[in-house]
């Protein structure tokens, strides 16, 4: 399972280098977004402790998506990355930020409206 987990998450980064991020002065990417996540892929699928890498990945893209544009841009690009890995955990996924003490303007879950993200 944790090849199959690390080769969707490199088919999703070689994805995203090639397409068009979704705001040219964004700081926010979808790259920044799957490698800050990457480190989280074995908690989303199988549970268990919260790597310490995982966190800083987290804590790292919470201060970077400093705008509206950033955060729309991060959850779109979490919403894309949750479709290509197979046996996400929809209950990990909304309970990461809390476990890393972080606390995120909106839910994580597939019907989020990343255009209302503030």
């Amino acid at each position: 399972m944790a090849v199959v987990v690390k080769m969707a998450l490199v088919v999703l980064m070689c994805f995203m280098v090639a397409s068009t991020p979704y705001a040219v002065d964004a700081a926010v990417t979808c790259q920044l977004v799957v490698s800050s996540l990457t480190p989280c892929a074995s908690y989303l699928t199988r549970g268990g402790p919260v790597p310490p890498s995982c966190c800083n990945g987290i804590n790292s893209l919470y201060k970077a998506a400093a705008t509206t544009t950033d955060r729309q841009t991060a959850c779109k690009c979490m919403e894309q990355a949750a479709g290509m890995i197979p046996g996400l955990s929809l209950n990990a996924a909304s309970s990461l930020p809390g476990k890393c003490g972080v606390n995120i303007p909106y839910k994580i879950s597939p019907t989020t409206d990343c255009s209302k993200v503030q």
